[in-house]
């Protein structure tokens, strides 16, 4: 009789891996214990069903990308979770997407906290004013710039679910956990300015992703 284990709710899935034999690749969300606080926190399993020679090593390679690319740290079981043990699942959803996009040999880097905005031109920044709390400016105040501060704000607060706090130029934004998230912001930085782009492409992908059963994998 084949042993059924729960490995938790699924949230995210790369139906193909092209840097790894089309294999699929599914993040799960899990609750464990936690002795220092005495409470569930939560957890995230990156699987595979695969067996093919390599998977494993695979998996390692994506759960290392997200500990850098998210700032994520790693149980003795291989479990992701974040640093203040907060949730924050749909951050963690772009993160496992990013890190799956890396090719095998290719090592993640943290993403720096400014990019150059393709549609405005601008130099868009985001810094932290510590507790959770970023501020997100532009290198230039003309040219629209309080519109784009105020759309790449709003596009970070959708992919990373933060919170908007209340100033006339809707630039500041926060985790409601209070604790800073740097490597994320970085991450999520790059999609923010095309947010409705990312949000749209996230919904198809969710229409056409369906994991295999462990007997239709490769």
């Amino acid at each position: 009789m084949r042993r059924i284990v729960d490995i938790g709710r699924r949230i995210e899935l790369i139906p193909i891996d092209p840097h790894f034999h089309d294999i699929t690749i599914g993040l799960y969300h899990q609750q464990i214990f936690d002795e220092t606080t005495g409470k569930d926190i939560p957890v995230f399993l990156v699987h595979t069903y695969s067996q093919i020679a390599g998977a494993p090593e695979r998996i390692e390679e994506v759960i290392q990308s997200m500990q850098t690319l998210g700032g994520m740290l790693k149980t003795t079981e291989g479990l992701l979770y974040f640093p203040c043990k907060n949730v924050h699942e749909a951050a963690c959803r772009r993160v496992f997407l990013e890190a799956c996009k890396l090719a095998p040999n290719n090592p993640a880097e943290t993403r720096p906290l400014n990019i150059l905005d393709k549609k405005s031109q601008l130099t868009i920044t985001v810094d932290s004013a510590g507790a959770g709390i970023y501020q997100v400016t532009a290198n230039d105040e003309g040219r629209g710039a309080a519109r784009r501060i105020s759309a790449i704000a709003g596009g970070l607060m959708k992919l990373g679910e933060m919170e908007d706090i209340k100033t006339d130029n809707k630039d500041t934004i926060s985790f409601a956990c209070g604790q800073s998230h740097d490597a994320l912001i970085g991450l999520l930085l790059i999609r923010a300015p095309n947010v409705r782009v990312v949000l749209r492409e996230e919904e198809m992908d969710a229409t056409r992703g369906v994991l295999s059963a462990p007997s239709q994998q490769t």
